[in-house]
């Protein structure tokens, strides 16, 4: 077995290197410091093979977990997160109204209940009156069935409010998310979006769903029971009761720890979910650079991790629930010994004993309901605070108070001394001019990062400028809602991105009310008609997800079609012909010079020689315009963009 055990220990530590801990030193000192060693826990020799492996799984992952200080500086009640919560109920406020008077009477029902028995074996079944039986089993058939009917009238009630709420805060999530500018999308994940939208918001639906009226009704239900025995019998009460102080201290116990285990669970699936979603996406890199066995490797260590902090809770579940149980029937055996000498004596009536066991095994459903609660009371404040954080964070870009509509443009834009970074300490442009006519076609060429997709996006206003100003037709786009400016911009950029929808929708996408003329009309004259036909669906063929069933030039050709359909005043195009093929690209060409013409159109090239028949050419370089021009007079300069265009010509030639 020893032997087994360390060539198996061995086997491990070769497949993976002790000295992984290096990576994460926090979590290397943390598991010294469990371990009592200045050493990675998992090297301690007397520890068995598979608790040395959970602990460098950990490791491995430990870059990953969320702060887990952070998550425990979440109050257990924070006040203004649940008054900001019941905000979004508040237009609910009759149904949940009415959801806890149906709680109050199914409760009194319930609590009514033994109480009923025990009056139908000492009135009917001990008074051997037969008339006083049928009379108290109708009382109790007819209470059962009004517990039922209140139970499932305010389970409903609070279930259309639940769905009410999330698709609520759902819908202000995503109308929010769409107000925040794209310096946001650039810093925040997008997996982390998705678990705020979907996890942290399901979250809420349990929370008011079953939660809400669901705490009220343990806390009605255990106050009822305790009442109803103390007036019934105190001293048998008291029997009862000897064992709430073992309950109080497993209760303590198990809530001390259960919140870290459940967080601990939570924060290793959303990781599964991330890492699944990521290599999904990501197949065909992953396959084209054989990489599966290392994902492999990484979701075993990841799904492994979920599954130790499973058994954790699942550990500290199988401690409480069955305690409580114990404890259940350890108050039982108590009233049923002291509560049988009472009836021998005739200090007890047996339809009272009975009654006092029925509520004993009660009066521990309440409780066992409330731990069960605690956990997701405790995962409500999270999410909460997740998502109203995410509610509470403002533009970077918003319009300015006193913000105009853009009127009809010409399609004068001038820049005017700009400068612009996206972080202050990291310029992109220092001191750029431009000035573009009504009609004219601008070129801008440069090496990788010297500012060409910058530019148009401060013109678009993704980004504001940081000195100088960017204007058309004499505008600051600064001083006009960003809606009324782009919607008269057409836009291709490099990165094209297709809706998973039907072509005809995604020509659509930039005007909705766009006949099918129209459609047919745009994609004809970029030259997407003729294989869109030959389609089995033609126009109504999907497109997939991001455009999957299309080559990488058809979707191209079909962002031009959606954003000439458009008819903007401003046309850019953002290296927008870089993914076509040469045969294809002369096919657009004609008509992209016909459809430019009469539109200002900054274009981003990456073949020089499609742009030779530009207005202006302009030359970029670390952020700054080192020469403007047209073709010609950049060639007879023999600087910079005579270079590029030599080299480039070789190159193709």
């Amino acid at each position: 077995m020893s032997e087994n055990g360390t060539r198996n220990g061995t086997a491990t530590a070769e497949r993976i290197p002790l000295d992984v801990a290096r990576k994460w030193p926090a979590r290397r000192d943390r598991l010294g410091r469990e371990t009592g060693m200045d050493n990675p826990a998992w090297q301690d020799p007397s520890l068995r093979l598979e608790e040395r492996e959970r602990l460098m799984r950990e490791a491995r992952i430990a870059d990953l977990l969320p702060d887990e200080e952070d998550d425990n500086a979440v109050k257990d009640y924070d006040g203004a997160l649940v008054r900001r919560l019941a905000g979004f109920m508040k237009p609910y406020t009759s149904r949940l109204i009415l959801s806890i008077v149906f709680m109050t009477i199914s409760s009194i029902l319930s609590v009514a209940g033994p109480a009923i028995i025990g009056r139908a074996i000492d009135a009917g079944i001990r008074a051997n009156n037969l008339q006083q039986l049928r009379l108290w089993t109708a009382i109790f058939a007819i209470s059962a069935l009004g517990e039922w009917i209140t139970n499932r009238s305010r389970v409903s009630l609070m279930a259309y409010v639940g769905t009410r709420v999330v698709t609520d805060v759902r819908s202000t999530l995503f109308r929010h998310l769409h107000s925040l500018s794209l310096n946001f999308f650039n810093n925040y994940s997008v997996g982390r979006l998705m678990s705020r939208l979907i996890s942290d918001v399901g979250v809420l639906q349990d929370f008011v769903t079953w939660s809400i009226t669901g705490l009220a009704r343990a806390f009605f239900l255990l106050i009822g029971i305790v009442g109803t025995m103390l007036v019934m019998n105190w001293r048998l009460a008291l029997v009862a009761f000897t064992v709430l102080p073992l309950m109080l201290i497993l209760t303590n116990y198990w809530r001390k720890r259960v919140r870290a285990a459940y967080r601990a669970t939570r924060s290793r699936l959303a990781l599964i979910n991330g890492f699944l979603n990521e290599s999904i996406t990501g197949i065909r890199v992953t396959k084209s650079f054989t990489r599966e066995r290392a994902n492999y490797r990484h979701f075993d260590d990841l799904n492994h991790s979920f599954f130790d902090a499973n058994v954790e809770a699942t550990k500290l579940s199988a401690i409480f629930f069955p305690g409580v149980d114990f404890m259940g029937s350890l108050a039982t055996a108590l009233v049923v010994g002291v509560g049988g000498w009472l009836v021998l004596g005739d200090s007890l009536t047996a339809g009272t004993l009975v009654a006092f066991i029925l509520y004993v095994e009660r009066f521990f459903e309440p409780i066992r309901d409330l731990a069960q609660r605690y956990n997701t009371f405790q995962a409500t404040m999270t999410a909460s605070e997740r998502i109203f954080f995410l509610l509470d964070t403002k533009s970077d870009l918003p319009d300015a108070p006193d913000a105009y509509t853009l009127p009809a443009i010409r399609g004068a834009v001038t820049f005017e001394d700009v400068y612009f970074g996206y972080k202050a300490d990291e310029p992109v442009l220092r001191g750029v001019s431009i000035h573009a006519e009504p009609g004219q076609r601008i070129a801008l060429v440069g090496e990788t990062g010297a500012g060409k997709s910058t530019i148009i996006r401060l013109l678009s206003r993704f980004f504001d400028v940081t000195g100088g100003s960017v204007t058309i037709d004499g505008h600051d786009i600064r001083g006009v809602t960003q809606s009324s400016l782009r919607h008269q911009l057409g836009i291709v950029l490099q990165d094209t991105f297709l809706f998973n929808a039907s072509i005809r929708e995604n020509i659509r996408y930039g005007k909705p009310e766009a006949s099918d003329d129209e459609i047919v009309a745009a994609a004809t004259a970029v030259g997407a008609d003729a294989f869109i036909r030959n389609l089995p669906d033609g126009y109504d063929a999907g497109v997939g997800e991001n455009g999957v069933n299309l080559s990488v030039g058809q979707r191209q050709i079909v962002s031009f079609a959606r954003a000439l359909l458009a008819d903007p005043r401003i046309l850019i195009l953002d290296e927008a012909t870089s993914s076509v093929d040469t045969k294809t690209e002369q096919q657009i060409q004609t008509a992209l010079d016909r459809l430019m013409e009469g539109r200002t159109s900054f274009v981003i090239a990456h073949r020089l020689n499609t742009i030779v028949n530009a207005d202006q050419i302009v030359v970029l370089d670390q952020g700054q315009v080192v020469e403007q021009g047209s073709h010609l007079e950049l060639l007879n300069q023999r600087g910079r963009y005579y270079n590029l265009y030599t080299m480039q010509w070789a190159a193709e030639a």
